[in-house]
C-alpha cells in the first residue's frame, strides 16, 4: 500500500500533530498568560521550565505505564489529563492564584504529556509495515516542521480573541488527539529482532541514543543563535530569520528526499554531514559558509532522525517501546538544552564543536559496533 493512500497512517498523523501542538504553543502562551494576569513575562519562562522538567522527568516512568496498559488505551487518558491540566492552569491564572500555585499546576500537563511522543511512536509500528516505516517517519518529520512554526503563530492569533483562548485551544488540541488515537493495532507481517527474546543490552542502544542527543545538541546551536551568527558577519538583526529559514527548508527537503527513496540508509553518512556542517559553522567562512553549513545540517537532520528511530524499533522489545522511545525523545531534549546552554556560556565558534564531537562519537560507536539493525529495513514499494 502507498503511504499517501494509507488511511490508518493519516489518522495516526493527525493525532500526533494535535498532540504535539500544545508543546509548541506553550512557550508563547505561558508568557502571554502571565504577562496579562501578573504583569511578569519572566513567570511565563519559569512555568515553561517547570513544564519541560516535568515532561523529561516523567517520560520514562509514564512510558512504562503505557507499555503495561497499552498505548491505545493509555494515550487517550493521558491526553485528557493534559487537557484538564491546561484548563486548571488557565482557571487558576484567571483567579489570580500565587505564582507558586501556577508553577505547581503546570506540572500536571507536563507529567501527563511526557510520554505522548513515545506512545504515538509505538503505535506507528503497528500502523504501517516495515517497508513503509522509513517513509512514514520522514513524512512525519516534514509535518513536524509545520507544527513547530504554526504553534507560536496560532498563539499570537488566538491571543487577539482573549488571554485564555490559547490555553483553551491547547486543551482542545489534546482532546482532538485523544479522539484520533488508533483503537486497534494493525496486523502486519514483520520481523521483530527482540520481540520474543530478552531485551538487547544497553550497549546496543547507546549509539542510537547518542544519535538522538547529537540531533538536539547541534540543532539547538543553530536555532538558539541565529542572531549572533549573523552579527558575526556584520549583518543586521533582520537577517537572523534567514538562517532559520535555510535550516527548516533544508530539513524539509532532506526528509522529502529520504521519504522518496524509502530506504533506511546508513546513519553514519548523516553523522558525517553533521560533522562537516558543524566544522564549517565553527570556522566562520562568511555567508557562503554559514548558509552551506546550516543547509547540510538541516538536510541530514530528518534522515538521521528517521534512521535512528527505525533502528531503535528493531532493538526495542514490543512491550518496552513506549518507554524506550520516550527515553530517546528525552535524550534528544537534553541535547537541545545543553546546546542552548553552550551558546550562552561558550564562545560562538566553540559551541558547534560540541555537536561535532557528539556526532563523531556516535559515528565511531556505529563503526566499532554497528549493530544488526543498520540499513536492514526493506525498501518501500
Amino acid at each position: 500500500m502507498s503511504l499517501f493512500t494509507h488511511r490508518a497512517y493519516w489518522r495516526w498523523s493527525a493525532g500526533v500533530q494535535f498532540a504535539r501542538l500544545p508543546a509548541t504553543m506553550a512557550p508563547l502562551a505561558f508568557t502571554l498568560l502571565t504577562t496579562a494576569t501578573t504583569g511578569s513575562y519572566r513567570l511565563g519562562g519559569v512555568l515553561m521550565s517547570g513544564y519541560v522538567v516535568a515532561e523529561m522527568a516523567a517520560a520514562v516512568p509514564v512510558g512504562r505505564l503505557l507499555d503495561r496498559v497499552g498505548p491505545s488505551r493509555g494515550l487517550p487518558a493521558l491526553l485528557l489529563l493534559t487537557a484538564a491540566g491546561f484548563v486548571v492552569l488557565a482557571a487558576a491564572a484567571a483567579a489570580e492564584a500565587p505564582s507558586a500555585v501556577l508553577l505547581a499546576l503546570v506540572l500536571l500537563p507536563g507529567i501527563a504529556g511526557g510520554a505522548l511522543s513515545g506512545g504515538f511512536r509505538t503505535l506507528l509500528a503497528d500502523t504501517v509495515d516495515d517497508a513503509l516505516l522509513p517513509r512514514a517517519i520522514s513524512v512525519d518529520a516534514m509535518l513536524l516542521e509545520g507544527v513547530l512554526v504554526g504553534g507560536p503563530a496560532l498563539v499570537a492569533l488566538l491571543d487577539l480573541a482573549g488571554t485564555f483562548v490559547p490555553l483553551a485551544a491547547m486543551a482542545v488540541a489534546c482532546v482532538a488527539a485523544a479522539a484520533l488515537v488508533p483503537r486497534r493495532a494493525g496486523a502486519h507481517d514483520r520481523v521483530e529482532s527482540t520481540e520474543d527474546g530478552p531485551p538487547a543490552r544497553l550497549a546496543a542502544y547507546l549509539p542510537w541514543l547518542c544519535c538522538a542527543f547529537t540531533v538536539g545538541l547541534l540543532l539547538s546551536t543553530i536555532e538558539v543563535a541565529p542572531l549572533p551568527l549573523v552579527q558575526r558577519l556584520g549583518a543586521p538583526e533582520t537577517a537572523a530569520p534567514v538562517v532559520i529559514a535555510v535550516l527548516s527548508g533544508a530539513s524539509i527537503a532532506g526528509s522529502a528526499l529520504y521519504a522518496w527513496r524509502g530506504k533506511t540508509g546508513d546513519p553514519r553518512l548523516f553523522l558525517a554531514g553533521f560533522v562537516a556542517g558543524g566544522l564549517a559553522l565553527a570556522a566562520d567562512l562568511g555567508w557562503p559558509g554559514l548558509l552551506a553549513s546550516v543547509a547540510v545540517i538541516g538536510a541530514c537532520t530528518g534522515p538521521l532522525v528517521a534512521a535512528t528511530s527505525v533502528n531503535l524499533q528493531r532493538l526495542l522489545p514490543k512491550n518496552r517501546r513506549s518507554a524506550g522511545f520516550s527515553l530517546s525523545f528525552t535524550v534528544q531534549a537534553c541535547g537541545f538544552g545543553l546546546g542552548s546552554l553552550a551558546v550562552g556560556v561558550l564562545p560562538l565558534w566553540l559551541a558547534p564543536l560540541l555537536g561535532v564531537f557528539a556526532a563523531a562519537v556516535a559515528g565511531g560507536m556505529l563503526v566499532v559496533k554497528p549493530g544488526r539493525a543498520i540499513g536492514t529495513m526493506p525498501v518501500a514499494s
